[in-house]
């Protein structure tokens, strides 16, 4: 069978069923076969009718001996059937499933699966699994390891089950033919990819499944590595890049006249970046720090060794407020220097641009008539919030001839180690793994409801006291009519209220609609001290930084990663007071409490994000997957030890091109 034929080729799947199935992105009999269950309903305890206990769930075969519809007075449409084993009878009971008494008629053989419960102080099950037992029978919903898939709407796990019984028992072994080599699946203890498709549907029992998903989570990740890989063997044959010497003296120089002492991890990374300048192949590197670990300082540096080549240094950030702060970070740190910087965004661009040494800006880089003469380095800061085309665009904007910049991005999101090593397996890491000193730890509050008030109290008091100011943020701008979270507050009804209860205080709102301008204005009116409390929707999380602000409230904190949370609470903390970070919660679930308690005892953000990733999994963890960073299907990121063994084949597969070359033409993935 072609597996990549469409999906109505499968028997018991026409055009309105394949609508459906789009829901899932399923539209080839690949896609079938790769939509695995995600869990198992264990319905293999077979017992007799007598051997049925309260509570637990156990699956039987008996006989109908009477079904009828019950009609109550309330409304009600009861199905009770009577069976029988042939030694006890069970009264089996479901609602409002009127069909049952023409499916199911006396004489009917069925396996039934479910609980024992009491209907009329008689023994009965309520909703039961049955299946009819027919000649040849196969038990496929009751009596197994009983597969659960994603659903949508007209697409049932029942109904999925039964199309992928047929699709397994019209495929051949030739049409799932092994990419990889006998040898080295015997070597990797893996099944073939025949039986692992097999059995990751329809197991024998548990160690089945774990071994069959395991063998398709290896192919996910491995399909990773190689792209991976890939990119990394196509950007070393790109254009060469320029090679800039390092003159120590005067590295050394402008190190001394920093106001700070770097930290080993930044001094660390410096000597990983000038290595990298040396180098003809263009630089690509991520720079992975908390926020406040000093990573603009580290590009500010490789931008001053660009300046020392006579070679020109582009920044972009993705947010103008973000770009601004910036600019005024390199205008101080490169003051008296002799160095033009030039800031670049939709609202503005200074005249002369080109004749600058570093251009600093927003996505305006790229479309604003800005030509760069000699660009020796890019920096793309928080590089996941721009789209694949933005970084290309920028890239070739500043390729000059036969020369390519050197690359250097940097992300504040923390990463958890297992997701570093797939997805940024073609960047070379440097990593701020401590605080520059000075920093004082934010102490963290979970604030339920019925502390609230004594919070806000508390907040008025501190600004009273220790004339300090106090961030609110909040998930959403504004509440919408189809939002029924109505425990989500939004900045714009939280600012009314909170004008209400520090009626003293001077209050003013930030949100991402506001023109730049007033954006720019309400920044200086907080930094030099006119506003007391900034509400503020997490436009926030990165790019301000004002030392006299040491209170930071989140609402809904539910409603946030772990890592934006700590992205949030590293606003704070940035100067010479005690910083307090407060999360206003009003949700009762065991699991928010325990991923919120985690923040008041942790402030490493790459143990947080390891944390939210066991709890949570990827797509939540880097805020709605507006981040870009991928699902996964099969696999877990926190399988460590599969990451490093499917790298490490896919490093093997790479080196020993032309011995797997038949594996490079015929990979077949979980996620074609």
């Amino acid at each position: 069978m072609d597996l990549s034929q469409r999906i109505t080729t499968v028997e018991g799947i026409g055009e309105v069923f394949e609508k459906k199935l789009k829901n899932l992105e399923i539209s080839k009999v690949s896609d079938l076969l790769y939509h695995i269950p995600f869990r198992y309903e264990d319905l293999t305890q077979k017992v007799k009718i007598r051997g049925l206990k309260v509570g637990e769930t156990a699956t039987f075969v008996a006989q109908v001996l009477s079904i009828q519809n019950i009609f109550t007075k309330s409304g009600k449409k009861i199905q009770l059937a009577v069976v029988s084993d042939g030694e006890s009878e069970i009264n089996l009971i479901w609602f409002n499933q009127l069909y049952l008494i023409k499916n199911l008629p006396i004489g009917t053989s069925i396996s039934v699966s479910g609980k024992l419960s009491f209907w009329n102080r008689k023994r009965a099950i309520f909703a039961p699994i049955y299946e009819k037992i027919v000649p040849n029978f196969e038990n496929l919903h009751t009596g197994r390891l009983v597969p659960v898939y994603p659903e949508t709407a007209g697409v049932t796990s029942k109904r999925l089950r039964q199309i992928i019984k047929k699709l397994l028992k019209q495929i051949d072994p030739n049409d799932l033919k092994d990419f990889i080599p006998e040898m080295d699946l015997k070597d990797l203890n893996f099944p073939s990819l025949f039986d692992s498709i097999q059995k990751i549907h329809f197991p024998k029992n548990k160690d089945e499944a774990v071994t069959s998903r395991r063998r398709l989570a290896f192919n996910e990740l491995l399909s990773l590595h190689l792209e991976s890989e890939n990119k990394k063997k196509a950007w070393q044959k790109k254009k060469s890049s320029h090679v800039l010497k390092t003159n120590q003296n005067d590295l050394n120089k402008f190190i001394r006249n920093l106001d700070f002492d770097l930290t080993p991890s930044q001094a660390r990374s410096i000597k990983e970046i000038s290595s990298d300048l040396k180098n003809k192949i263009p630089m690509n590197r991520l720079l992975e720090g908390d926020v406040g670990s000093g990573k603009t300082i580290i590009a500010a540096i490789a931008a001053f060794l660009t300046h020392k080549n006579n070679l020109q240094s582009v920044l972009m950030a993705p947010t103008q407020i973000l770009a601004h702060q910036h600019f005024q970070t390199f205008s101080k740190i490169f003051e008296g220097k002799n160095l033009k910087i030039s800031l670049i965004t939709s609202a503005n661009v200074e005249e002369n641009a080109k004749d600058s040494d570093i251009f600093i800006g927003t996505h305006a880089l790229i479309y604003k008539k800005v030509d760069f003469k000699n660009v020796g380095l890019v920096v793309i800061d928080e590089q996941h919030r721009f789209g694949v085309a933005q970084r290309l665009k920028l890239l070739e904007k500043s390729e000059k001839g036969k020369y390519s910049p050197h690359i250097l991005t940097m992300t504040a999101t923390p990463i958890p180690r297992t997701v570093a090593l797939t997805l940024y397996g073609d960047l070379d890491l440097s990593t701020l793994d401590e605080m520059p000193k000075g920093r004082i730890k934010v102490t963290t509050w979970v604030v339920p409801p019925k502390k609230r008030a004594a919070g806000y109290k508390w907040i008025n008091d501190q600004i009273e006291k220790e004339k300090i100011q106090a961030f609110v943020v909040c998930p959403l701008i504004e509440l919408s009519e189809k939002d029924t979270m109505k425990e989500v507050k939004a900045a714009t009804v939280e600012f009314a209220n909170l004008k209400k209860i520090f009626k003293t205080r001077r209050l003013a709102l930030l949100h991402g609609r506001l023109k730049s301008e007033e954006k720019t204005k309400i920044l200086d009116n907080f930094k030099n001290g006119s506003i007391d409390i900034l509400v503020s929707t997490p436009v926030v999380e990165v790019g301000i930084d004002v030392p006299n602000a040491t209170i930071m409230v989140i609402e809904g904190a539910e409603r946030f990663g772990l890592s934006q949370l700590h992205q949030l609470r590293g606003r704070v903390g940035r100067g010479s007071k005690k910083s307090f970070c407060l999360l206003m919660t009003e949700s009762k679930s065991p699991k928010v409490k325990t991923r919120l308690n985690a923040l008041t005892r942790e402030i490493s953000g790459r143990k947080l994000a390891e944390i939210d990733l066991n709890l949570r999994g990827p797509g939540e963890i880097f805020g709605l997957k507006q981040s870009g960073f991928r699902e996964l299907k099969i696999a877990n990121w926190a399988d460590i030890d599969l990451i490093k063994s499917s790298k490490s084949y896919a490093q093997k597969i790479v080196t020993s091109p032309k011995k797997y070359k038949t594996l490079l033409s015929k990979l077949i993935i979980a996620s074609n």
